[in-house]
């Protein structure tokens, strides 16, 4: 391209970020353009990939890594100096020793497969007192090495000349940012890099995140130079740091961009803000609070050369102004959007003070949108993203790797669905280093940094193998299991609804009421009650149709269109005294009645006898003692299970003895009376019943699926398999499998010299083993596992394993991952040959602030498909579904459920209605 071409090109990239379309405030719709977005759907994780000349790049900073902070005549920076002085305990002399590891970089780098590279120069050890007299080839040469090495390796330098490392002599002698002269100092050290690296290098960063260094260098003094005894010091520095850059964008633009074809930008951070309330006055905050993060430095450069409204409306006279000269100078001096988002800003470097009321939220989506909006479309390279994890975190990152994988998603959706321009991604950071006033803290590197070595050893973390199988795949491309299945479920599906419990009566209420009444006297249909008058009682036996709320509950039934109706009995109500012999006759008469009327209706009933909550035990008082389930409870609920049969069997053809027995509040020795309970239960259903009344019993298990946080490591599969052991095999595999517990559970408990989990002796084991005629679970929601331990989620030292969930699922509380319901049938399948399977409850909590309830839309959808793909693909499962309701109550909680049945298979699925 001819240098006529080029100033014509950068003319046009000016006129197109100062255009009359850049209109101030733009981006406030940003808010309420995503309230109306489709929830949950928008949220939903988007499988797709990014622009094929993407930038994909990983960065550091000079003090954070170089080390050799004295070699080879490098002089001191402001760096060295504060972090010699106050109470900080540690330095960044030798960092990463990136210095002396070119090499060890070169490797990382290579093997991420990354694009770019960005990385910044040591002001202090090109120029050791800051200016050009004092040149150093030497640590010239080290930055000509690195750039000569990158090239080998076929990757592209971003290269900052200013990542905070001032040169020391240059805050001694001229209080350094503060003094408008450092301008053309600044000029003078960026000419010279031009002229030397400029060749080589097509992406240019001025300076990185200039709040930090106004407002935390020369305010708060968080960071160097550590200055705060004066509150207007930064707005000045702030100033100087925006006309440094000025200077620099057109020397570059005027010198060296035509023969160079180079792009510049300052790296601009923020964090992003939420209002606390609907209205326009907390999103006016929310804008305020960006204008005096991001805008204070973005408005100058993109729109009109003038800090934001905001600002000089409550800084006053504090804000230093510009001259018409020094906005035209200001305005339209960068090449595209460089933005800074994550841990080195956001929830640690913003105070109270510039949130304005409002809540500071980590959403780089809506961030990208929002600069998108608010500076007329300008192209977006993130040159900095990511976040952190502790410092005794090793190689296994999970946080660091799932926080990545969010802020990369929230990239992509810009791109694809909000239309925003964004044209690369720089993860943070490359290895481990010094991080700034967190000291060694913490740790942001893809690559582990073992600071005890003598050679800093490079270790990749699990986030570094991540990044790299995103870049090989430009993104996330769609894989044949994430596309919804395409299909219609057997004719003969079931669909149903569900109860905890149902609504009871213990009169009939029909006929019941002795008043005497005038009809329709008045031609309005009302009826008039005549005082002092009674019809005499009724000589009549009660009907089942005299029950108003099993009429009211079956016809909301049917009104559905379901088929089958599953609720639970009330053990500790049926037999209140625990002595099957003197039952609750008036209740046993109404689920009779219950039973009946739904199959009446065309609705088979499916019951539970015992259903466990947290609440409540639902044992009768007899039984609901300390001991509980130890308390020889098992025979009572086998004398209690043949009353329920013989009582409603007629009606009944389908049972569940306990549901949910698996719960980790259950200790080894009452799980083990409860599978005792089951066992008498079901071989008295066997014995006694089954031949005359032709039912099916089993037990319902709780179980959400685990997932292996690194699903790449081989670490992280035995983890999941011991929960699920714990977890579901506790009582699955005694009653489905072997009749003994799992023996990875067994064994694992040896290990830890634990005596707790009981042990069956022959007749147990046979008594056990086989109780079943179906599979029956309960299944909510999936969690991550991982044998690496971060302080920051939940972890379980009995089993050594820690929960966490990946931040890009949809939570509500509880993740929704649809994926987790194939997953556990497949298990299932996997483990007991073609057991049939019920899923009895799967559900998700609705927001009551929403109107609708969309996201339970989205959840049946997206369950629904996941059983259709385990009937269409090879797990060849042929899929019925039934609906069932929970309390058809219009002033109670009703809670929808979803079974999925086929050869016997049956899925239900809970969900809140």
């Amino acid at each position: 391209m001819t240098g006529t071409m080029s100033v014509l090109l950068a003319l046009f990239t000016f006129l197109a970020f100062t255009s009359a379309d850049a209109k101030p405030n733009a981006g406030l719709k940003t808010w309420g353009r995503f309230s109306k977005l489709p929830y949950p759907g928008d949220k939903a994780f988007l499988y797709d990939t990014f622009p094929k000349d993407f930038i994909w790049a990983v960065g550091t900073a000079a003090y954070q890594v170089e080390g050799a902070f004295e070699k080879d005549g490098k002089g001191l920076s402001i760096w060295d100096t504060f972090t010699r002085g106050g109470n900080r305990m540690a330095t960044g002399d030798v960092g990463s020793d990136s210095y002396h590891n070119i090499h060890a970089d070169i490797r990382a780098i290579r093997q991420l497969g990354v694009s770019h590279y960005r990385f910044s120069l040591s002001w202090s050890r090109i120029f050791p007192n800051g200016t050009r007299g004092s040149y150093n080839e030497i640590g010239t040469n080290y930055y000509r090495t690195l750039i000569k090495r990158l090239k080998e390796i076929r990757v592209q330098p971003v290269v900052t000349l200013y990542h905070w490392d001032l040169p020391d002599h240059l805050q001694q002698t001229l209080g350094g940012w503060s003094n408008p002269g450092i301008v053309g100092i600044f000029k003078d050290y960026a000419d010279f890099c031009f002229q030397t690296f400029g060749d080589d290098v097509k992406y240019w960063i001025t300076i990185d995140n200039p709040f930090v260094v106004a407002r935390h260098g020369y305010g708060t003094g968080v960071v160097a130079p550590g200055i705060k005894n004066d509150p207007d010091l930064p707005f000045r520095v702030g100033h100087n740091l925006l006309k440094a850059h000025a200077a620099v964008w057109h020397l570059y633009d005027r010198h060296y961009r035509p023969r160079q074809q180079g792009k510049l930008s300052m790296a601009l951070a923020s964090h992003w803000i939420k209002p606390s309330r609907t209205r326009l006055e907390s999103l006016r905050e929310c804008q305020c609070s960006l204008d005096h993060v991001l805008g204070w430095f973005a408005r100058p450069l993109f729109t009109d050369g003038d800090y934001p409204t905001c600002m000089k409306t409550r800084l006053g006279s504090r804000l230093p102004s510009f001259t018409q000269e020094e906005r035209e100078q200001v305005r339209g001096t960068a090449d595209f959007f460089a933005l800074s988002h994550g841990a080195a800003l956001s929830f640690q470097l913003i105070n109270d003070s510039l949130k304005f009321r409002q809540q500071e939220d980590l959403d780089l989506r809506m961030l990208l949108y929002w600069v998108n909006a608010e500076y007329n479309k300008p192209p977006i390279f993130v040159v900095q993203s990511g976040w952190y994890v502790l410092g005794n975190t090793k190689t296994e990152d999970p946080k660091h790797m799932y926080y990545l994988k969010r802020f990369i998603a929230e990239a992509l959706k810009s791109i694809v669905i909000d239309g925003v321009n964004v044209i690369g991604y720089t993860a943070w950071s490359l290895i481990d280093g010094f991080e700034w006033h967190r000291e060694y803290g913490i740790r942001r590197g893809l690559y582990y940094v073992d600071f005890n070595t003598p050679d800093m050893k490079r270790e990749p973390k699990t986030s570094a193998t991540f990044y790299r199988n995103v870049i090989q795949r430009n993104g996330f491309p769609e894989l044949p299991e994430n596309r919804p299945a395409q299909g219609i479920f057997p004719c003969d599906f079931a669909w149903g609804v569900s109860a905890n419990s149902i609504q009871v009566e213990t009169t009939p209420s029909q006929f019941a009421d002795p008043s005497v009444y005038l009809w329709n006297i008045s031609n309005n249909g009302e009826l008039m009650r005549l005082e002092g008058f009674s019809a005499p009682p009724l000589r009549r036996t009660a009907h089942c149709a005299d029950y108003a709320t099993i009429r009211q509950q079956v016809n909301e039934i049917r009104q559905v269109g379901v088929n089958h109706f599953h609720f639970s009995l009330n053990w500790s109500a049926l037999v209140p005294t625990g002595d099957v012999a003197h039952p609750n006759t008036t209740l046993l008469g109404y689920y009779r009645c219950f039973t009946r009327q739904l199959l009446q209706a065309n609705v088979t009933p499916v019951v539970t006898l015992w259903h466990h909550t947290l609440q409540r035990s639902s044992l009768p008082a007899s039984l609901d003692t300390a001991n509980k389930w130890l308390n020889r409870s098992d025979a009572a609920f086998a004398d209690y299970a043949r009353l329920c049969y013989r009582e409603l069997g007629a009606h009944v053809k389908m049972w569940i003895t306990l549901n949910e027995p698996n719960d980790e509040i259950v200790s080894y020795q009452e799980g083990h009376q409860m599978l005792r309970a089951h066992a008498l239960a079901w071989h008295a259903y066997d014995d006694e019943f089954r031949h005359a009344q032709g039912g099916q019993v089993s037990l319902a298990l709780h179980m959400d699926w685990v997932e292996p946080a690194f699903s790449f490591s081989r670490e992280d599969v035995e983890p999941a398999k011991r929960v699920l052991d714990f977890r579901v095999g506790w009582f699955a595999e005694p009653i489905f499998g072997s009749g003994d517990y799992p023996l990875g559970m067994r064994s694992w408990l040896r290990q830890l010299n634990s005596l707790d989990l009981p042990v069956f002796n022959e007749e147990d084991r046979q008594l056990v083993k086989g109780t079943y005629d179906f599979f029956a679970i309960s299944h909510f929601s999936t969690k991550l596992v991982t044998h690496a331990k971060e302080d920051s989620y939940t972890y379980i030292a009995m089993l050594e394993v820690q929960h966490m969930i990946d931040t890009t699922w949809i939570m509500s509380p509880r993740p929704v991952v649809p994926w987790g319901l194939r997953k556990a049938l497949n298990w299932v399948k996997e483990h007991y040959c073609d057991v049939p399977v019920y899923v009895m409850a799967n559900g998700v909590q609705e927001d009551p602030a929403r109107f609708k309830d969309s996201l339970r839309v989205y959840y049946l959808y997206n369950y629904i498909n996941e059983a259709l793909k385990g009937e269409t693909t090879n797990t060849h499962v042929n899929t019925h579904l039934l609906y069932a309701y929970k309390n058809i109550n219009r002033d109670t909680h009703c809670t929808l459920i979803i079974f999925f049945l086929s050869q016997g298979y049956l899925l239900s699925s809970y969900l809140s209605l």
